[in-house]
């Protein structure tokens, strides 16, 4: 079916956000036609605010309105400790939690050869020069348990043992609630390397 060109542009925006198929698009683009013009212009405007008024902080990477970011600038943190992370949204899924204080390092990717990424197209160069900083005694990497965050891991493992900077990887296992029976062989094996005395 042939739509207006208006309600056709309007799915194709929506089609350039991650998981969004033509469906789904189809649907979001109707319901924007069925809000309020007020409510639209509003959503509009969130959309050009966040774009126009977040950068990253200079220091750690992470998205912020402030340079450097809120997390950065707060003397509470531990400032001997960073934890690096991939995305942004990792920082929030660590500070939900509520137990770091520590600082963070957002790489923005992790190393892949296979889709051309290297480790100087993420920010881990950056990284490796803020370690310089004598401050840091211990360098935490949590990125994701997949091919591409095991071999960025690595890297930095390899990169950062020679400064004598502690370096720690967060423990993969079982989740919580979950059966043995239905877990994979990697999440297993990975549960019995991180085991510990109870």
């Amino acid at each position: 079916m042939h739509y207006p060109t208006p309600i056709s542009k309007l799915i194709d925006g929506f089609m350039k956000l991650p998981g969004i198929g033509p469906k789904t698009a189809s649907r979001l683009a109707f319901y924007v036609l069925d809000m309020k013009e007020d409510e639209v212009l509003s959503f509009a405007k969130s959309l050009a605010d966040a774009k126009r008024n977040l950068t990253y902080c200079s220091e750690c990477h992470y998205i912020t309105d402030v340079d450097p970011c809120r997390i950065c600038e707060d003397n509470q943190r531990d400032q001997t400790t960073v934890c690096v992370v991939q995305e942004s949204k990792d920082v929030i899924a660590m500070e939900k939690m509520k137990e770091y204080q520590g600082l963070y390092h957002v790489l923005h990717g992790a190393i892949s050869p296979m889709d051309g990424i290297g480790p100087e197209d993420v920010k881990i160069p950056e990284l490796i020069k803020r370690l310089q900083d004598d401050t840091i005694q211990e360098v935490i990497i949590a990125t994701n348990p997949t091919i591409e965050g095991e071999a960025t891991a690595m890297y930095l493992s390899r990169m950062v043992k020679p400064t004598g900077i502690k370096i720690t990887r967060l423990a993969h296992g079982l989740p919580v609630g979950g059966d043995l029976e239905y877990a994979d062989e990697v999440t297993l094996s990975r549960a019995i390397e991180g085991r510990r005395e109870l």
